[in-house]
């Protein structure tokens, strides 16, 4: 894990989201379909599931899984996300939280499945985001990571995302929190490839 190119959070540095240029990101990630689709099929999500969307931006994700019957719960740090979020929601459909992959603000055993969508490689701290997954998921509850699969020496916005080696290093952080059978699937929407770890708190 020395090797900077094998990092998972190798953008943890990126500036937060706010203001006109937070509204105009928020804005271009609501036809992120292809993920939403991707992170339903790898979680089985079910109606009787709680859902919970760590990163969910503008909430296309998390809209995705309340669309299904299931309880739905989007947690973002950026306030201007949560807006954008919650203008683009059915009323009571899907509950948003100010909050960080490190610090969820839900109690223990709440989520049958917690995702993150393009956001683990922003994480300050895996290690503290893993704890909180598995603190924040009952027993059997399946994880779901996803990222756009990038190649090594890519820079500048097509960095941002997983080269291979980067989702195997996240592979074994998942592991070692005791996650179990982290694995590796790939999916791709068009010309856009992403690469996705999973595995099911004990």
């Amino acid at each position: 894990m020395s090797d900077p190119t094998c990092v998972p959070n190798h953008h943890a540095h990126h500036a937060g989201f706010s203001g006109v240029s937070g509204v105009v990101a928020a804005l271009s990630m609501l036809g992120r379909g292809g993920d939403a689709g991707f992170a339903v099929r790898l979680a089985a999500v079910e109606p009787d599931d709680t859902v919970v969307d760590i990163g969910c931006g503008p909430g296309a994700a998390v809209r995705r899984a309340a669309a299904l019957g299931a309880t739905a719960l989007g947690v973002d740090p950026a306030r201007v996300m949560l807006r954008v979020a919650r203008l683009f929601t059915h009323k009571n459909t899907v509950r948003y939280l100010e909050g960080t992959a490190e610090a969820i603000p839900l109690a223990d055993d709440s989520a049958t499945v917690l995702w993150s969508i393009a956001t683990v490689h922003h994480w300050k701290d895996i290690d503290r985001g893993l704890a909180e997954a598995r603190r924040v998921l009952r027993p059997g509850g399946r994880f779901v990571a996803i990222e756009r699969h990038t190649e090594p020496g890519a820079r500048g916005l097509a960095s941002h995302g997983w080269t291979a080696a980067q989702a195997e290093a996240f592979v074994e952080q998942c592991r070692a929190h005791g996650f179990v059978d982290p694995r590796i699937d790939h999916n791709t929407d068009g010309k856009r490839t992403t690469i996705a770890v999973t595995g099911a708190a004990p």
